[in-house]
């Protein structure tokens, strides 16, 4: 199984977009769970899940609600939610109450490691314990950046986070929200690739269609498979199973 972290210290950057709709592409080739970590619950919301967790999410921490239990299906083949609910809001309080504060999230996802070829973390913005969890527990870091002069600053500051780490996760970024009519955007898409090497030359555009999302309650290639964000989605998540190395599902017998 591995572990792929959408974070960004930044909030309103694409994060729950990016992880919705990685987790269905990643659906089409692997058994996929997606945990929402944000307390806002937005991917909950978007796959249609129920925000219940028996206990809260400190039960679930300390090991007295089973992984299994709290797991949702969804609509969708191959891809569960491990739901976000007001409890979450607590969750770094419960995690530095823990015994080995920053790897709970790892400790937890160990359950269900036979069970997933693929996990996927939508993590809530800035600096806490909760991102420390979900950075060690990764191996596969993604931040989505907004077109803008600071957009880096965000890459910069995950890099810092993960520095003393014993096993850093790869870590690469991509542009989001990027509206070509501004010529910001355009320069920022065409420069930033060509000048980090951790920026790669993926750009998720500003469009009706993301926006959809949250009226829809759905990843992009179910309502509008033939769009440009759509296949952008879809190479995204090639470009993360060719770095984490995920493996593809067995087939069923």
């Amino acid at each position: 199984m591995k572990t792929v972290a959408v974070y960004s210290t930044k909030g309103g950057v694409g994060k729950t977009t990016t992880a919705v709709n990685l987790a269905f592409e990643a659906s089409h080739e692997c058994r996929v769970l997606l945990w929402d970590l944000d307390p806002q619950g937005a991917s909950t919301f978007v796959l249609n899940v129920k925000p219940r967790i028996k206990g809260g999410v400190d039960s679930l921490i300390r090991g007295k609600t089973e992984m299994d239990a709290a797991i949702r299906s969804t609509a969708y083949e191959n891809l569960d939610v491990l739901p976000a609910d007001e409890t979450y809001r607590d969750l770094d309080l419960v995690l530095d109450a823990a015994k080995k504060s920053t790897h709970r999230l790892a400790k937890v996802l160990e359950s269900v490691a036979r069970e997933y070829d693929v996990v996927i973390l939508d993590c809530p913005p800035g600096a806490s314990l909760v991102a420390e969890n979900a950075l060690h527990a990764a191996d596969l870091v993604i931040l989505p950046l907004v077109p803008s002069p600071l957009s880096l600053r965000s890459l910069a500051q995950v890099n810092e986070i993960i520095a003393d780490s014993d096993s850093p996760p790869k870590v690469f970024a991509f542009l989001s929200m990027v509206d070509r009519r501004k010529l910001v955007h355009r320069a920022a898409a065409e420069s930033l690739p060509r000048e980090h090497p951790q920026v790669i030359d993926l750009v998720v555009p500003a469009t009706v269609v993301i926006e959809r999302m949250g009226s829809e309650r759905a990843p992009v290639a179910t309502y509008a498979p033939g769009t440009e964000a759509a296949r952008v989605f879809a190479d995204l998540w090639q470009h993360v199973r060719s770095s984490a190395k995920v493996k593809r599902a067995a087939p069923s017998q």
